[in-house]
C-alpha cells in the first residue's frame, strides 16, 4: 500500500508540466500562478451559481477518473474520493443556495443595499466554490507535472471540501428557519424548542475546518496572513491561558511560541475549535486586552497618525445641572453612575490633532491620569489652535467586555487629524465585573460632562444674543426629544433593573461605598458583595460562549413597565415592536415562502438534511444545556431594535457602516429597516470582504483604508449635515 508521501506522475510530452512550459525562474512560475489564479477568480466571480457549479462538477469527474486511473496507491484514492465528494457537495449545495437567494432580496433595506445574512452565508458558500473551482483547474493542468505537490494540494483540496460539507448543513438551517419564521423577519422569534434545538445542533457542529487551512477564505486576501497570525497567536495563547488559573500572568510572549500551530493548520483548527467551546469570557477578556500592552501598543502607534494630546482623563463622580433645550430657564440633575458599585471616577481620552485653547488648562490637566512610565501625551506647541466647532464622542468597541480606547487609538488618531476635531473616547466599566447597566450610566454621564465642559475639549460654544440661550451653550446642538430620551436613559435602565429586582423578591438598595476605581483587570469585591439575584455577578464569571449563547428567553414572567417618561414611552411597549415589514413587502415574502417544502415546518433541524447527508459534528463534546430567561434582553437600553417606536421617533440623522461578513450585519440591516418604516433619516453602507473589526486593520490594505474613509465620510455628515435642497 502505497503511503500519503508525494506521489510524482509521468510528464507526457507537450502536457502543461514540460519542460518547455516550466521554463524560467521559480519566482517567474510563482507569478505566473499567482495572475492566473486571480484572473481564475475573476471569471468565477462574473458566473451566476448555476454555471460555477457545473464547471465545478466537470473538472471533479475529469480528475476524478484521471486519479481513479492512477492505479492502487492510497494517495491517488484519496485524491479521487476527495474530487468524488467535491461533486457530491456541490450538487447538492447549489439548490439550496438558490432557494435562499429566491426571497434574499426580501429581507434587504432597498435595492440599492443588497445585504442580509441569508446573502452573507451565499455569498461565503460562493467564495468556497470559487476556491475548489481554481484549485480543480489547477490540479487538471498540472496533474502530470513532476513538480506537482500532491500532498499539499490534497490537504487543501480536503479542508475546502470540509468547509463546503460544513457550509451545506448551514444552507439548510437557514432554510429551514425561513419556513418556520414569521415573515419578513432576520431574526428567529417563535417556538422555543426549535430555538434549543437550532443552538444545540450548531454547538455540536465541527467548525474546526473553518479556522485551519480554510481560514479567512471568504475574506480579501490582503486581510488573510493577518488572521492566521492573530489565530496561531489565540491557540498559542490558549494553551498558556490554560496552566494559569487567571490569565493575567500571560504576556506578548506566548503569541510567539505557537510554531507547531503554524506548520500543522489542521492541529491549529482543532485546537481553536477547542478553545471556542471550552475557554470561558475572561479568557477572551484577557486575549482581546493584549493588544494594550506596551509592545504591540507601541508598533500600532508608530504606524498612525501623530497627535498633539492623546491624554487619559478621570472624571469625578459629581453630581452636576444642565439646562433643557426645551427650556434652558429648567435644569436637570446629573448624577454620577450608580449601577452595582455606587459612584465611581469615569474615564475618558481625549485624542485632538492640534493643542487647542482650553486642552493645556489647569482645569482639565488636574483631571489627567498617569498611564505609567511612559507619557502618550506630546510636548505642547507654543501656539495654540483655536477652538473646534465640534466634539466627536467615541464609545469603543469590545462586547462592553473587553479593551479601552488605548486599543482604538490608531484609527482615532487618523479620524482626529482627517476631521480635524477632538475626539473624546469612554473608557466605560467592562462586564461581568461590571454588569449592566454600569457602563450605559458611564457612557451618559462621560456624554453629559463633556457637552457641559466643551471649551476645556476644544468645542466653540454658541454665541446667542439671548443670555438663555447662550448659557445653554453645546446643549442646543441637541433637539428637545433627544435631550429627554438621554434622561430617559439615565434613568430607565437603573430603575428597570430594581425594579424587576424588588417584583422578584430581590431588594436592591444601594450601599455607600467609597468612591473607587473603575473596574477592568479583577473582579471588584463591591461588585460581588451585591445581593443574590438571577444577574449576579459571580454565575456571570464562568460563562463559555456556548452559555452566552443559549442564553434565551422560556420562562420569562412578565416584564415590569420601563420607568420611561410618558412622552418617550407614548402608546407603546417593548413588547409591541414591530420588525415586520410593510403589507406588501410581508405578502411577497409569505408568497414565497410557502414555495419552501411544508415538511420543514414540522420536522426537526437535523432532519432539514436531505436522506445520506451527514455534516461533520464537534469531536468536543457539547452538553445539552438548559435555557432559561434573562429578562434583560427586553430592556429597549440594551439595543435600539428593543426600543419603542416613540424613542426611535426622538433620534437624530443614524449613518450605519457595516460589514457584509459580520455577524452585526443583520441587526444594522433591521435597525435601519424599522427607522425608515418610521420615516426616520437613516443611512447603511454595507463594506465586502471585510472582518468585523476592519477599523483596527486600516493601514493593512486598500480596502480596509477605503472602509475606513467610509467610516470618516459619514461622521462627517453628522458633523456638517448637508442643507436643504435648492
Amino acid at each position: 500500500m502505497e503511503s500519503a508521501r508525494e506521489v510524482k506522475f509521468p510528464v507526457a510530452a507537450g502536457a502543461p508540466g514540460s519542460k518547455k512550459v516550466q521554463e524560467g525562474s521559480k519566482s517567474q512560475r510563482r507569478g505566473r500562478w499567482r495572475k492566473g489564479k486571480a484572473k481564475a477568480s475573476r471569471l468565477s466571480h462574473s458566473m451566476d451559481l448555476r454555471t460555477m457549479t457545473k464547471s465545478l462538477v466537470t473538472l471533479a469527474e475529469d480528475n476524478m477518473a484521471f486519479f481513479s486511473s492512477q492505479g492502487p496507491g492510497e494517495t491517488a484514492r484519496r485524491l479521487s474520493a476527495v474530487f468524488a465528494g467535491v461533486r457530491e457537495q456541490a450538487l447538492g449545495l447549489e439548490p439550496a443556495l438558490g432557494r435562499l437567494l429566491s426571497v434574499a432580496h426580501l429581507f434587504d433595506l432597498d435595492a440599492e443595499t443588497p445585504a442580509n445574512g441569508y446573502r452573507s452565508l451565499v455569498h461565503t458558500a460562493r467564495c468556497c466554490l470559487v476556491h475548489l473551482l481554481h484549485k480543480s483547474r489547477y490540479v487538471a493542468s498540472n496533474r502530470r507535472s513532476i513538480f506537482f505537490r500532491t500532498s499539499h494540494n490534497l490537504a487543501e483540496l480536503e479542508a475546502y471540501l470540509a468547509a463546503l460539507t460544513q457550509l451545506r448543513a448551514l444552507a439548510y438551517y437557514a432554510q429551514h428557519l425561513l419556513a418556520t419564521n414569521q415573515p419578513g423577519r432576520l431574526f428567529f422569534e417563535g417556538d422555543e424548542r426549535v430555538i434549543a434545538d437550532f443552538l444545540h445542533e450548531y454547538v455540536t457542529l465541527h467548525k474546526g475546518c473553518f479556522y485551519g487551512r480554510c481560514l479567512g477564505f471568504q475574506f480579501t486576501p490582503a486581510v488573510r496572513p493577518f488572521l492566521q497570525t492573530v489565530s496561531i497567536g489565540l491557540v498559542s495563547f490558549g494553551e498558556h491561558y490554560k496552566r494559569n488559573e487567571t490569565g493575567l500572568s500571560v504576556t506578548a510572549s506566548s503569541l510567539f511560541t505557537g510554531g507547531r500551530f503554524a506548520i500543522d493548520p489542521e492541529l491549529r483548527g482543532a485546537e481553536f475549535e477547542r478553545i471556542v467551546q471550552n475557554l470561558d469570557v475572561h479568557f477572551w477578556k484577557t486575549f482581546w486586552n493584549l493588544t494594550e500592552i506596551q509592545v504591540l501598543s507601541s508598533l500600532a502607534n508608530m504606524a498612525s497618525a501623530t497627535v498633539r494630546v492623546s491624554r487619559l482623563l478621570s472624571l469625578p463622580p459629581t453630581a452636576f445641572e444642565m439646562p433643557l433645550t426645551a427650556d434652558p430657564k429648567v435644569t436637570v440633575t446629573i448624577s454620577p453612575p450608580l449601577a452595582h458599585t455606587g459612584p465611581g471616577p469615569v474615564l475618558v481620552r481625549l485624542i485632538s490633532y492640534e493643542l487647542r485653547e482650553g486642552q493645556d488648562s489647569e482645569e482639565l490637566s488636574s483631571l489627567g491620569r498617569s498611564e505609567g512610565p511612559r507619557s502618550l501625551e506630546l510636548r505642547s506647541r507654543p501656539q495654540q489652535a483655536p477652538r473646534s466647532r465640534c466634539l466627536v464622542v467615541h464609545i469603543h468597541g469590545g462586547g462592553f467586555v473587553a479593551q479601552t480606547s488605548k486599543s482604538h487609538e490608531p484609527y482615532l488618531k487618523s479620524w482626529a487629524q482627517e476631521l480635524g476635531a477632538p475626539i473624546l473616547s469612554i473608557d466605560y466599566s467592562l462586564a461581568p465585573e461590571a454588569p449592566f447597566p454600569r457602563a450605559l450610566e458611564e457612557c451618559f454621564y462621560a456624554y453629559c460632562w463633556a457637552v457641559k465642559h466643551c471649551a476645556l475639549l476644544g468645542g466653540e460654544t454658541e454665541d446667542h444674543s439671548d443670555s438663555d440661550q447662550k448659557a445653554l451653550g453645546m446643549m442646543g446642538l441637541v433637539q428637545r426629544d433627544t435631550a429627554l430620551l438621554f434622561r430617559d436613559l439615565r434613568l430607565g435602565a437603573s430603575s428597570w433593573l430594581n425594579s424587576f429586582l424588588e417584583l422578584r423578591g430581590h431588594k436592591s438598595h444601594l450601599n455607600s461605598v467609597p468612591i473607587a476605581e473603575t473596574m477592568r483587570c479583577s473582579v471588584s469585591e463591591s461588585a460581588l458583595a451585591q445581593p443574590e439575584s438571577p444577574l449576579r455577578t459571580d454565575s456571570l464569571k464562568g460563562l463559555t460562549l456556548p452559555d452566552l449563547s443559549l442564553r434565551v428567553s422560556s420562562e420569562t414572567p412578565d416584564t415590569p413597565e420601563l420607568s420611561l417618561s410618558a412622552e418617550a414611552r407614548g402608546h407603546s411597549t417593548p413588547s409591541a415592536v414591530n420588525f415586520l415589514l410593510g403589507p406588501e413587502d410581508a405578502s411577497e415574502e409569505s408568497e414565497a415562502r410557502d414555495e419552501l417544502s411544508t415538511k420543514d415546518r414540522v420536522r426537526g433541524v437535523r432532519a432539514a438534511f436531505p436522506e445520506g447527508f451527514h455534516p461533520r459534528r464537534s469531536s468536543h463534546d457539547a452538553k445539552r444545556m438548559t435555557l432559561y430567561s434573562s429578562p434583560i434582553v427586553k430592556n429597549p437600553f440594551m439595543s435600539p431594535l428593543l426600543a419603542p417606536d416613540s424613542m426611535l421617533q426622538t433620534l437624530p440623522p443614524v449613518h450605519i457602516v457595516a460589514c457584509a461578513l459580520d455577524p452585526m450585519l443583520d441587526d444594522s440591516v433591521m435597525f435601519a429597516r424599522r427607522l425608515r418604516s418610521l420615516r426616520q433619516p437613516v443611512t447603511l453602507r454595507v463594506v465586502e470582504d471585510l472582518p468585523h473589526g476592519f477599523l483596527s486593520l486600516a493601514a493593512l490594505c486598500q480596502e480596509t483604508r477605503q472602509a475606513a474613509a467610509l467610516c470618516v465620510e459619514r461622521i462627517r455628515l453628522v458633523l456638517n449635515p448637508p442643507g436643504p435642497p435648492v
